[in-house]
């Protein structure tokens, strides 16, 4: 793949969009509720912050990924969820408020987490020596500006006129999924004859990433005894994650297209398996029911 306007112009200004548009959701009142229940929001952040690294990293050894694709996985893991994962939560039953809530809350952390543990990744996977480098400071400003910046604003017009926050949120929260696939999409038919090369590449890597990640998340929130519809949001923030953010910072901040590869086959795969995955855990609530 190569950069162009779709990685350095297209995908800043729709991850800008789509934050924005978390951002219309969300009120200060959210942030308590949660900050009032902070079992589920320390799973989640534990998940997120340890977990999927970690078990990111393993695969990447476990597999023994080309350096490039190593990295390129572990940014997808450093991504925090978005809009999607907050829909998954929405169309299996599970705590939306909660989703929204951890999907911000992470939101605000990612960008200074991504730089320093990519950077270490690089390091570790291409040496130090890697003519690609990813300046820590200059990330964590880059990352301030098209994520915690658009939520903040987007806080702030639901706050002041919220009838219109509604009415652009609803249109924004579909746009970001389905931008997200357009974008998919524009990369697999640029790169249709690289296709099979992308998935022998990563495609393994990034299913068990999915996979694993899914079900951890829901086992750890119902090994704490956490309601099912917190479980299921909890699955779903851990194991669904921001593919936009993951395309900016591999090929526009990083400017590496081959990092961009795990991000790509990850954005295919997880539809797949979340769908699957809110149909495991809604049988299984019946089930019970």
């Amino acid at each position: 793949m190569q950069a162009d306007l779709l990685t350095k112009v297209i995908l800043p200004l729709s991850l800008f969009l789509i934050m924005y548009g978390i951002g219309l959701s969300i009120k200060i009142a959210d942030f308590q509720s949660v900050f009032r229940h902070p079992k589920a929001l320390m799973i989640g952040l534990t998940g997120q912050m340890l977990l999927l690294p970690t078990v990111a990293f393993g695969i990447a050894m476990l597999l023994q990924l080309p350096p490039e694709i190593a990295v390129g996985l572990l940014i997808i893991a450093l991504a925090p969820g978005g809009a999607t994962s907050n829909m998954f939560t929405y169309l299996s039953q599970g705590d939306v408020s909660l989703s929204i809530s951890l999907t911000a809350i992470i939101s605000l952390i990612t960008p200074f987490t991504i730089p320093l543990i990519a950077a270490a990744g690089m390091i570790h996977f291409l040496g130090s020596d890697t003519e690609f480098q990813l300046p820590i400071g200059k990330t964590i400003v880059q990352l301030l500006i098209i994520t915690v910046i658009p939520v903040v604003l987007g806080m702030f017009t639901l706050s002041r006129w919220p009838n219109m926050a509604r009415r652009i949120e609803q249109v924004l929260k579909w746009f970001s999924v389905l931008f997200l696939l357009l974008i998919i999409a524009l990369i697999v038919l640029k790169n249709a004859d690289n296709m099979t090369s992308f998935f022998a590449q990563s495609g393994l890597a990034t299913l068990l990433l999915n996979v694993t990640v899914l079900g951890l998340g829901y086992f750890l929130a119902t090994w704490a005894k956490l309601s099912h519809p917190k479980a299921v949001c909890i699955g779903f923030e851990i194991g669904i994650q921001n593919g936009t953010l993951a395309l900016v910072v591999a090929g526009t901040l990083i400017g590496n297209t081959a990092m961009m590869i795990p991000a790509v086959t990850y954005s295919l795969i997880m539809f797949v398996t979340g769908a699957a995955f809110g149909w495991w855990v809604n049988r299984k609530r019946s089930g019970r029911d």
